[in-house]
């Protein structure tokens, strides 16, 4: 297929594709989807080769949100029966994170509800922060705490974050349908506030809301934009009490495709599958590897994923790699020169040393969504076929943190 040729052609030059092209992705047949995942491989060995690398989410307060994002389960007037409490002790997420990096997991995402942190937040996370670092060497730290004000970036840099997460979640002419409390454009704030602080920056989306092709496009060109060292890929895990608890928009041939869609745009970024993978991928999981290089060890922020020993088998048999501790994530010319993922100087969606959380399976501080089909230089596939309801696969997280039971890692 030419478009496919090309589109590899582009990746392994760092030459971002059309709008076009990238609908047109989007738009091929469950047919040609095996071609589609080899063409989309081939980008991704080229940068990343085989290795995956396993990031570890610890949700440091869970529920109680005062924000009305509709996909969260942690929302304001969410009925959906999740954990709740209040702020982890540093040595308690020290504990949590540790489970984690034992299971292979080379960065720690510390989560948290909420609109955004006060200071005092900042200060009691930047206690965590130095808790895991100083009990685990060469550890990667990333904070997902929302909406951040001036200054406190540079706090969080300062007690040794590495990363901070803000996801985009969809296109900006559809996010007041998502969310009414705060704005698209508070959320690019946030992530411009981590790359000037010389965070890394970490901003991804979440398909399956019920948004159109040319949304998830838009969302797409829009991180690209914003240049974030890693992006999250997340499938809308349809919590009960939700408002968005009826969208199963998703079949496993959708998300591939997707995933495709982004390493195409970001061919040299760290493309991370998060929340909503055991969901929504389910049996396909194994070939989203060839797509992304990074995906989220064990459960979520209140939900339950794959079983840590789990997700080490899968990643074994399909032949691909845990990436180790000592092993610099990103391309060697993204960490030296910043590029992006376009052809020119800090043109894509990356540039410094790392990831970032952003897993939105119900997603404290940012996360998910789905879609359409539309197309264009291929001709224009099928109505997708609407996912059945897999209600059986959305397990509420009663272990780990904020638990006496043990967490899954």
């Amino acid at each position: 297929m030419d478009l496919l040729n090309t589109l590899v052609d582009k990746g392994l030059r760092r030459e971002v594709p059309t709008r076009e092209e990238a609908l047109a992705v989007l738009a091929t047949s469950d047919d040609d989807l095996l071609d589609v995942v080899a063409a989309a491989g081939k980008v991704r060995r080229h940068w990343f080769g085989r290795r995956v690398k396993l990031n570890y989410l610890v949700n440091l307060k869970s529920g109680l949100c005062p924000e009305d994002c509709s996909y969260c389960s942690q929302r304001l007037g969410s009925t959906a029966g999740i954990l709740k409490y209040t702020w982890l002790k540093p040595n308690e997420a020290s504990e949590a994170a540790a489970a984690g990096l034992a299971g292979g997991a080379k960065r720690v995402c510390l989560v948290a509800s909420g609109r955004g942190p006060t200071d005092r937040d900042v200060d009691r996370v930047s206690d965590t922060i130095k808790a895991i670092k100083e009990q685990n060497e060469g550890v990667e730290v990333c904070a997902c705490l929302g909406l951040l004000s001036d200054g406190q970036a540079e706090r969080l840099r300062e007690a040794g974050a590495d990363a901070y997460n803000h996801n985009l979640n969809t296109s900006e002419a559809t996010y007041g349908d998502i969310t009414t409390t705060h704005t698209y454009a508070d959320r690019v704030d946030t992530v411009q506030k981590a790359h000037a602080a010389g965070l890394s920056a970490c901003s991804g989306l979440i398909a399956g809301m019920g948004e159109s092709d040319e949304d998830l496009v838009d969302v797409v060109f829009s991180l690209r934009e914003l240049d974030p060292d890693s992006v999250p890929v997340n499938f809308l895990i349809p919590f009960e009490g939700t408002p968005l608890g009826q969208e199963w928009n998703l079949t496993p041939q959708r998300c591939l495709r997707i995933l495709a869609m982004v390493r195409f745009v970001c061919p040299d970024v760290e493309v991370r599958i998060a929340g909503g993978r055991e969901v929504h991928l389910r049996t396909l999981q194994p070939l989203a590897l060839h797509l992304a290089n990074s995906i989220f060890l064990g459960d979520y922020l209140t939900s339950e994923g794959q079983a840590g020993k789990a997700d080490l088998e899968m990643i074994a048999d399909a032949g691909f790699e845990v990436e180790g501790a000592g092993e610099v994530t990103l391309p060697e010319h993204r960490v030296t020169a910043g590029g992006g993922c376009g052809t020119h100087e800090g043109a894509g969606c990356g540039s410094h040393s790392g990831g970032g959380c952003g897993s939105h399976e119900d997603a404290g501080c940012g996360s998910h969504e789905g879609g359409g089909v539309c197309g264009s230089a291929v001709a224009a596939a099928p109505a997708a076929q609407v996912n059945e309801a897999r209600t059986d696969l959305v397990a509420v997280r009663r272990r780990g943190a904020g638990t006496d039971l043990a967490p899954n890692a």
